[in-house]
């Protein structure tokens, strides 16, 4: 039976009115040092009151949002579509981490769907069957193509490739138009930074091939052709696609893709504030909480590093309220 989210909207339109505005990243890049920032997040709800880290302050938030989202969801596979490319990440930390036979410490990503250690032990002992059934052929190929070739950036193509088509998988599979859409977007978005990035080293097309993924949105065929060209050839073919108007982010850097397509994402969520009964304003909170962390993370580390304002400014998501 479909959960009715309706106490679910109602918690998450209190929740929304505490995210930070443009106007309070503002004042947090106004701050001085490190300490005024934190003294600011902690004004705002940030924290527990207790000192702590930049770090350990932004860890602590991430485990706040899901702890909010366990409570609300009944059924949390329903949100796979958020947590398993955490999953593919903790996969690939594991296989790198036993073929280089170093622990993998604080590496793993803790909200997933499934434990990051018991990722890591089933693939030291082989026993792939004791993964995920979405994990286990490229944990198996991943780590066979790593002992047997040493290839780095292979076994990468390999896990990242399995997300993006896990990722189109639920999209396909879904009823919801908000996940179809994210889905879709995550993917497409991936395969982007692939063939720009496939352009800029000169990759030839078996290389490409492999690490593009299907998507509806666009023709993976002339994204490969194009990307064996050169990078004004993809850039060329994007702008005849949905994703024309990245191509002047593209053409900055790879950094103002990446802002572009997480506000690209924001804004196409925005809507699901006026749905009152579906899992889709659910979503947006989670995906605007994700990037106002990320926002709080890029103004921390600024600060940490001393580097100018500017630097930061032009990387800063759109925030969702």
């Amino acid at each position: 039976m479909q959960q009715d989210y309706t106490y679910a909207v109602a918690r998450i339109r209190f929740r929304e009115t505490k995210l930070l505005s443009d106007a309070d990243l503002g004042s947090l890049m106004a701050s001085k040092d490190v300490d005024s920032c934190i003294r600011l997040l902690r004004d705002k709800g940030w924290g527990d009151n207790s000192d702590c880290s930049p770090e350990e302050l932004l860890s602590l938030e991430e485990k706040k949002l899901w702890e909010l989202v366990a409570e609300m969801v009944d059924d949390m596979s329903e949100l796979s579509f958020l947590l398993a490319p955490n999953d593919f990440h903790n996969l690939k930390v594991a296989v790198k981490c036993i073929t280089r036979d170093v622990e993998p410490y604080d590496m793993f990503i803790t909200n997933a769907i499934a434990d990051p250690e018991k990722i890591y032990q089933a693939v030291k002992n082989r026993e792939y069957d004791e993964l995920p059934a979405f994990l286990q052929e490229p944990a198996k190929e991943a780590m066979t193509t790593l002992l047997q070739t040493s290839d780095g950036q292979l076994c990468d193509i390999i896990i990242d490739k399995a997300c993006m088509e896990y990722e189109y998988k639920l999209g396909k599979e879904s009823d919801n138009d908000i996940i179809r859409l994210y889905c879709e977007l995550f993917v497409a978005c991936a395969d982007i930074k692939i063939a720009i990035r496939c352009a800029k080293t000169n990759k030839g097309s078996d290389f490409i091939r492999r690490a593009l993924a299907e998507c509806d949105s666009l023709d993976i065929d002339r994204l490969c052709e194009t990307a064996c060209e050169g990078r004004d050839a993809v850039l060329a073919y994007l702008g005849t696609t949905e994703y024309r108007s990245a191509v002047d982010a593209i053409s900055v850097s790879m950094s103002s893709f990446e802002k572009w397509c997480d506000d690209y994402l924001t804004s196409v969520m925005k809507p699901q504030k006026w749905e009152p009964f579906g899992i889709g304003p659910v979503v947006a909170y989670i995906i605007a909480r994700q990037n106002e962390i990320k926002a709080v993370r890029m103004i921390l580390s600024a600060k940490l590093n001393d580097l100018p304002d500017e630097t930061i400014k032009e990387r800063l998501r759109d925030m969702y309220v």
